[in-house]
């Protein structure tokens, strides 16, 4: 696979474009803001866009969903559990500030799905409390996980939104995350790169 952060918006989220070297077949995940911007990361590439996946609902991460979705013909898809927050984004404002495009799903993902682009592979990997609907994909060949807002380098997912859990989101990532080889590089919606191996030693949230 290869691997292109793009950090957009205000809220410095992290996009990413996630490719089959071999196919170009790729997959956009999080596109939070500034649509233009990556459109043209996309195009630079020179790859294909199968879907358009999110993490969650929040708006700093589904901003320039409707925008991206239809510029790439590439179908949106987001756990059911946040299907309103992308329908919806205006009442997420007590959260973020903000107003983004409203977009619709093209599809559900759920718990254990294998998403196929090219000869690469991401596993969803449902982990609730930061929004219900919050999830993670995992590439178990190359062992790297894109956690979305559920863990962070030294840090987790806030809990205080509408649908968060903080029981929920430890849960989650006690279960679904720490689990995987210590070796995997967790690359998170904000902020750097981290290992579970760190997260397991350092992480103050999951002593």
């Amino acid at each position: 696979m290869l691997i292109k952060g793009i950090e957009v918006g205000s809220f410095a989220a992290n996009c990413y474009l996630v490719s089959c070297q071999e196919t170009k077949e790729a997959v956009l995940i999080d596109p939070g803001a500034e649509a233009k911007k990556i459109l043209q990361i996309v195009k630079e590439a020179g790859v294909t866009v199968k879907y358009v996946l999110n993490t969650h609902g929040h708006i700093d991460h589904m901003g320039a969903d409707a925008e991206v979705s239809q510029a790439l013909g590439a179908p949106l898809y987001i756990h059911e559990g946040d299907k309103a927050l992308i329908e919806n984004p205006r009442d997420d404002l007590a959260a973020y500030q903000g107003v983004a495009k409203p977009a619709k799903a093209d599809g559900f993902l759920r718990d254990g799905e294998i998403i196929s682009f090219g000869k690469a592979q991401l596993k969803v990997l449902a982990t609730p409390g930061h929004s219900p609907g919050s999830v993670c994909f995992y590439n178990e060949k190359e062992k790297v996980l894109f956690s979305g807002d559920t863990l962070f380098a030294g840090s987790i997912g806030r809990t205080d939104f509408p649908g968060g859990s903080f029981p929920q989101i430890i849960s989650s990532i006690k279960e679904k995350l720490l689990v995987l080889p210590e070796d995997t590089v967790v690359l998170p919606g904000h902020g750097p790169a981290t290992t579970i191996a760190a997260e397991k030693q350092y992480n103050p949230f999951l002593q």
